[in-house]
């Protein structure tokens, strides 16, 4: 009993060498579900933030290509083709072929779509000055800053 008390009793260390809530990775992660829960609250219309970006990158754009609008959006190859199908299923989005290319397929906003996009917009600015809500112009400024460098 003696052997195996001792084996129970080691030392710890004063403080761990990996703190997780002092992690960046986990704040963004906890910063994210706040900026989510309040995405989901205000768009409505049983859009994902996922969906939101490529309805509303196609707006700004216009059509183009889904690989160049999963480059626009941060999104690899299968997530934006999974992203479109979904849309395109909504009859949100479509697709025809590229007059420049034939083998290319050009992603655009449908009437629907773009009607979408232009009642759902006032909303999202909204998400955005509500996740930044807590900070001042020129934290929020600071912020930006830091997060494009980070890019």
């Amino acid at each position: 009993m003696g052997r195996n008390a001792s084996l129970k009793k080691s030392v710890k260390p004063a403080r761990p060498l990996y703190i997780l809530d002092d992690q960046i990775g986990f704040i963004l992660r906890q910063v994210w579900q706040r900026h989510a829960t309040i995405f989901s609250r205000d768009i409505g219309n049983n859009l994902t933030p996922t969906q939101w970006a490529a309805l509303s990158k196609l707006f700004e754009t216009g059509p183009c290509s889904q690989n160049q609008l999963g480059r626009l959006t941060a999104m690899d190859v299968a997530t934006i083709k999974g992203v479109i199908d979904r849309l395109t299923a909504r009859g949100l989005t479509e697709t025809s072929s590229d007059p420049e290319d034939g083998r290319r397929l050009l992603v655009s906003l449908t009437r629907a779509g773009q009607q979408l996009v232009e009642k759902a917009a006032p909303n999202a600015l909204v998400v955005s000055r509500e996740t930044l809500a807590p900070l001042d112009a020129r934290e929020r400024e600071t912020l930006f800053a830091l997060l494009n460098k980070l890019r």
